[in-house]
């Protein structure tokens, strides 16, 4: 049995009728699991609420906890915007937290089973930087669950491999300094946030950026993925690796220009089981709901006999 971490509480970050990262997105996720026909094969877990293990902690040792208490004041008030992407809702704070516990969750469950798990959670986390957020994200979740684990008996070394259009500026901010941490990026370059430029390479060579052009398929992603991130990863020798499975570098995604197919994420996750069983999976961007529920089905297929 596959877990997935999951909450109906996720759709309660209200972003607006309008707005490209919104629970529809969930919906549709979670429409296609449970109609897959190997749906009898998912673990459905519901995340630690926060009065029952609050992240506040974690959170506010890589966070700036004047950035968190400006967080919670915006929500309690009734929400407002963190920059022009970005909504809180006076459910989002609340939601945010619980999606950091999703992930920690999830890295307790990989441990646990030594086989792979997904979260699927919103907010999303890979542009939230330690004194803000941006880009619909609020807390570096992806982030977070790494230090997270690397408080965990037995990990010493936590990898990152990004597959979001967007290159993680919140992550790699995060985990730079950290040699216990590597972090590798495919995303579309020039382009939203402007940062992930291949001379970015940590303070430890632990980053590794790889800048895509508009356009790029399978054709051209599947070398850099296999022949640069991957070899990047395996000579680290990670006890746990980080997924941050965005799905917006489907060719049907209307925010960014990349054109891989949903089918090719089972390509990229084939590679990452290759690497170590111990893998977790959390849901970053992706805004078109068919072909994000069909690359989520994607990648989860391989994870099936793990």
């Amino acid at each position: 049995m596959l877990p997935i971490f999951y909450s109906d509480q996720f759709l309660d970050h209200d972003t607006g009728s309008y707005h490209p990262e919104n629970p529809g997105r969930l919906t549709a996720i979670v429409q296609a699991l449970n109609a897959a026909p190997w749906a009898d094969q998912l673990d459905w877990r519901s995340p630690t609420e926060p009065r029952d293990r609050s992240p506040l902690d974690l959170i506010c040792q890589y966070h700036n906890p004047a950035y968190v208490e400006a967080v919670a004041a915006l929500a309690q008030q009734g929400g407002g915007y963190i920059d022009q992407d970005t909504v809180v809702s006076a459910q989002s704070y609340g939601v945010a937290l619980l999606a950091v516990n999703a992930w920690v969750d999830g890295v307790n469950a990989v441990l646990q089973r030594q086989g792979p798990a997904f979260v699927l959670a919103r907010p999303p986390g890979h542009h939230a930087m330690p004194d803000y957020g941006m880009g619909f994200c609020i807390f570096a979740n992806a982030a977070l669950a790494a230090y997270h684990a690397l408080e965990q008996p037995g990990v010493n070394r936590v990898a990152i491999i990004d597959w979001d259009v967007h290159h993680g500026n919140g992550t790699q901010a995060m985990v730079a300094p950290d040699p216990r941490i590597v972090y590798g990026s495919l995303h579309q370059f020039p382009f939203y946030p402007g940062t992930g430029a291949a001379t970015e390479q940590g303070y430890h060579g632990n980053v590794l950026n790889i800048p895509l052009a508009p356009g790029t398929t399978l054709r051209e992603y599947q070398p850099q993925f296999e022949q640069r991130i991957i070899p990047f990863v395996r000579q680290f020798e990670p006890d746990l690796l980080i997924v941050s499975a965005g799905y917006d570098a489907t060719q049907a995604d209307h925010l960014a220009q990349l054109s891989l197919q949903p089918a090719d994420f089972g390509i990229l996750t084939q590679a990452c089981l290759g690497l170590t069983p111990k893998v977790l999976f959390g849901l970053e961007g992706g805004y078109d709901y068919g072909a994000i529920a069909a690359a989520v089905m994607a990648t989860l297929e391989p994870c099936l006999s793990r």
